[in-house]
């Protein structure tokens, strides 16, 4: 069995969640304290073992391919001022992957997206990180992912419990048994069910999946949905109903960076464990919460 060697990176989303700063800035390359998410995802995929990453991209979203290329004018700044640490970090973060973008040149969801990445991923097993969650975990989620497709050969979606009030959000998985811990086959799914009679669960897939190349046929025969956009999930759905998919309830925090909510509270959070800032932030934090 092939390991899973290859990412894609869906990143084309217009972020209207993130307006107005996202008509001028791609919500991808919006910091966390002072790295943008987009090395979050990088990041956690170098770590589990991805070599080759795809970033699919859209109009306006040239931001995040500079962040990834060497600056000239930096470096020499950098070396006259012999700041060799903040160099080593700059150019560490250009060598991290074979890093390539691709454009899609029209929003027609994410199941089109990910069917881009065709003639990059071959006949390869591959993770799909979406553009808009970031995780922090112990273990990267993308890593917990491909542990589990190599012990079952079979794609692997993860999972969140959610709240009856969330999962009209996402989508709702039919779990046929438990395999393990934390670990379910899933045979149906469906999306956004808005009632209870059309909600197999509570689980719902956030943030991160891991597919066989098999996708790419079954989008090809997916009907475009509302808004003439192809959905993943209805693909990943026939795939489930005809050679089952592994459910996995990850383990780490996931923070939604296409929301404002979500972007405050990774903020906070990761900058109280930055070196840097954690001990001044902290003591920030509590003197404002008496004036409150």
């Amino acid at each position: 069995m092939k390991k899973i060697t290859k990412a894609v990176i869906p990143a084309a989303g217009l972020g209207t969640r993130m307006l107005p700063i996202s008509r001028t800035v791609p919500k991808e390359i919006l910091p966390i304290v002072d790295r943008p998410s987009m090395e979050y995802l990088i990041r956690e995929a170098v770590d589990s073992g991805i070599k080759d990453i795809l970033i699919i991209t859209g109009r306006n979203k040239e931001a995040i391919e500079n962040y990834f290329d060497y600056s000239i004018e930096y470096k020499d700044i950098l070396q006259a001022k012999n700041k060799r640490k903040e160099l080593a970090e700059m150019e560490e973060v250009c060598s991290l992957a074979n890093i390539y973008f691709l454009r899609q040149k029209e929003a027609k969801g994410l199941g089109h997206a990910v069917l881009c990445a065709e003639k990059f991923v071959g006949d390869e097993p591959f993770a799909v990180l979406y553009g808009d969650d970031v995780m922090v975990a112990e273990k990267p989620v993308t890593k917990q992912l491909c542990d589990v497709y190599e012990k079952y050969g079979k794609a692997v979606v993860g999972v969140c419990s959610v709240s009856d009030e969330d999962v009209k959000r996402y989508c709702s998985m039919k779990t046929e048994k438990q395999l393990a811990d934390r670990t379910y086959l899933t045979t149906d799914m469906v999306e956004k069910p808005q009632t209870d009679a059309e909600k197999f669960s509570n689980l719902a897939i956030l943030g991160r999946v891991a597919l066989t190349p098999d996708i790419f046929d079954v989008l090809k025969h997916t009907e475009y949905g509302k808004g003439g956009e192809l959905q993943l999930t209805d693909a990943m759905k026939q795939l489930a109903r005809t050679k089952g998919v592994i459910s996995y309830e990850y383990e780490g925090k996931r923070y939604d960076m296409g929301s404002k909510l979500g972007f405050l509270q990774a903020n906070v959070e990761e900058a109280l464990k930055h070196p840097d800032v954690k001990d001044d932030f902290r003591k920030y934090l509590i003197e404002l919460s008496k004036t409150l």
